[in-house]
């Protein structure tokens, strides 16, 4: 449920705020002990199995290869909505955005031996692979803000041999990608393309053809690998250029991790649409609803989806 407390036992302290200002995410941090998430994990991955009641079904989304599936199962699964609402997590996010938050989406992102790694790449209205823009901050916060926060929670080892994130320090302040381009999508490009020396892609798409400069490249000097511990997580903009490695396959384990994004209630969630169009695939947004996590909601333009005391753990009014 919504944390209302003035005082939250994990915010930034004001050096940590000044140096995520600086750098563009925070962390990693702990969320639950490492043997405390291997025992949960290997009890969820079968219950996710189910997928009766996730909103969006394999069916609608049209397509073996696409990402559509993988969202928003904190809508039907007890504990991905305990974890989208833990005070390790949304006391660091209140931390930057302030008090009254929506979590609006939630991913999971496997990377099993052998795939490939993640362009680099910065996500600001997240119309990159729909061409229709699915977050628009509101008046004149959009002057000075834009984006979303992701928590991505390491559920397995995250390393450099599995498959890690790398991030670019300090890159979120200016967008080097047109989200109002078109990318195209093509499941055939899934592990086929080297890039800098670097086996990347973008689930079927190129994130090249976005780029405002043509001959623009990314420095991978400047990369920064993000080893993470089951468990463990961090807080990054999504405007920050951010990558992953790919999974070298030197361990069977698959590199499992589950991201929320959060914005403040004001933003607009998915306007003027009624579906999701992207990576091949289409669902309905029939059933969808942002969770307000944290504060008051008092604008009355987005779905918001309500915990209950019994039963699923999020119904959509």
């Amino acid at each position: 449920m919504p944390d209302t407390e003035q005082t939250r036992a994990y915010a930034l302290t004001p050096e940590e705020l000044a140096r995520f200002h600086q750098r563009g995410y925070h962390g990693p941090f702990k969320v639950y002990e490492v043997d405390e998430m291997k025992a949960i994990w290997r009890k969820e991955r079968l219950r996710l199995m189910d997928r009766s009641d996730a909103i969006y079904q394999e069916d609608a989304a049209q397509s073996g290869n696409t990402n559509i599936s993988n969202y928003d199962r904190h809508l039907d699964n007890d504990f991905l909505a305990d974890h989208i609402c833990r005070p390790e997590v949304v006391d660091r996010v209140t931390s930057v955005l302030g008090p009254d938050v929506l979590c609006w989406r939630t991913e999971f992102f496997p990377k099993y031996p052998g795939d490939e790694g993640t362009d680099w790449h910065q996500a600001d209205t997240f119309a990159n692979a729909s061409g229709t823009p699915q977050i628009v901050w509101s008046g004149d916060e959009a002057v000075h803000f834009g984006g979303t926060i992701t928590v991505w929670t390491a559920f397995t080892e995250a390393n450099e041999d599995t498959g890690c994130l790398q991030f670019m320090p300090g890159t979120h302040q200016t967008m080097v990608y047109d989200e109002t381009k078109k990318m195209h999508y093509d499941p055939d490009r899934i592990n086929s393309e080297v890039k800098q020396g670097v086996r990347r892609g973008f689930f079927g798409y190129d994130y090249r053809e976005l780029q405002i400069d043509p001959e623009f490249e990314p420095d991978e000097a400047k990369a920064v690998p993000m080893v993470m511990r089951p468990g463990e997580a961090i807080m990054f903009w999504s405007t920050l250029m951010h990558a992953s490695l790919p999974h070298k396959g030197n361990t069977e384990e698959m590199r499992l991790g589950f991201a929320g994004r959060y914005v403040p209630t004001s933003v607009h969630v998915y306007p003027d649409t009624t579906e999701i169009v992207e990576y091949g695939g289409r669902v309905s947004l029939e059933k969808f609803g942002s969770v307000l996590v944290s504060g008051r909601n008092e604008y009355d333009y987005n779905a918001i989806a309500t915990q209950t005391t019994t039963g699923h753990p999020f119904v959509t009014r």
